[in-house]
C-alpha cells in the first residue's frame, strides 16, 4: 500500500475516534479550599466564566474534560497526516 494511502487510511480512523469523543466540555473542575462547590471554569470571549457543578456531576465533568483533550490530541495528529498528504501531493 502506498504512503499516502496509509496516511489517508490513518486520518478516516482519526475522525472516527474524534466522532467517538464527541460528548465533552472544555475547562477545568475546581475547588478551593474557601469554596464548599465545584466549578466548571473556562475562557468565554477572553473572560473566565465558571459555572456551579454539583456534587454528583463532578466525575463525569472531569472525564468530558478528558474527552476534549483527548479530541484536541487527534486533531494536532490528523494536522499533521493532513501536512504529510499535502507534501507527497505535491
Amino acid at each position: 500500500m502506498a504512503k499516502i494511502e496509509l496516511l489517508k487510511k490513518r486520518r478516516e480512523m482519526l475522525k472516527k475516534q474524534i466522532c467517538n469523543n464527541l460528548d465533552l466540555l472544555v475547562g477545568s473542575v475546581c475547588k478551593s479550599p474557601a469554596m464548599k462547590y465545584h466549578n466548571l471554569t473556562t475562557k468565554v470571549n477572553g473572560k473566565t466564566v465558571s459555572k456551579y457543578v454539583r456534587e454528583g456531576h463532578v466525575p463525569k465533568v472531569r472525564k468530558m474534560i478528558h474527552r476534549y483533550h483527548k479530541v484536541y490530541s487527534l486533531i494536532l495528529k490528523i494536522s499533521k497526516i493532513n501536512w504529510e498528504l499535502l507534501k507527497l501531493e505535491s
